[in-house]
């Protein structure tokens, strides 16, 4: 993998991201916090959860291997949780921006939250946060038609890349149309 196919994979992770939240702000803070017997409870752990493991993935990459993923009290507000992911996507984007091919494929050491040391290449590693995510906004997918609301239309790889041809397509021709 190459920095710019990561950083293409963090903003579909992004766009993903932020299609569901603009369903998920329309919840009650009840249907929010309401445990749906998920993995992490309901949609607030969830949440909570993608975004914790995020920042306990980009900590390694610099060097950190913490031993415990943030508690959901750490963001008792979806805002809060919001203006968190905000700034941790900025600190990715740039991380990722600063990387070469090299790199990408260099083994990298750290351990997981129980302290046993791993050694694998970063691009495998950003694959599996990523993956990670999508597995998780489907469960979110699936608390939210528990509640009766109807989540986002899809927020599936494929329809990210539609999206983003359509507005490269849109833009060359806004291009060629001027004198």
């Amino acid at each position: 993998m190459i920095p710019s196919e990561a950083l293409t994979l963090f903003d579909y992770d992004r766009w993903a991201t932020a299609k569901q939240l603009e369903v998920v702000t329309g919840l009650t803070n009840d249907q929010y916090e309401k445990d749906l017997g998920s993995s992490h409870g309901g949609i607030r752990g969830t949440l909570v959860h993608i975004y914790g493991a995020q920042q306990i993935w980009y900590s390694r990459w610099k060097g950190t291997s913490p031993s415990s993923l943030p508690a959901v009290a750490e963001s008792p507000t979806l805002a809060i949780l919001q203006d968190k992911w905000q700034a941790l996507r900025q600190e990715i984007h740039e991380f990722v921006t600063a990387l070469n091919e090299d790199k990408m494929r260099e083994p990298l050491a750290y351990k997981d939250l129980k302290g046993v040391p791993y050694k694998q290449p970063l691009a495998q590693l950003m694959r599996h946060v990523i993956n990670h995510s999508t597995y998780h906004r489907g469960q979110v997918t699936t608390m939210l038609r528990q509640l009766g609301v109807v989540p986002p239309p899809s927020i599936d790889l494929i329809t990210y890349y539609r999206e983003v041809d359509e507005v490269l397509e849109s833009t060359k021709r806004s291009v060629e149309k001027r004198p």
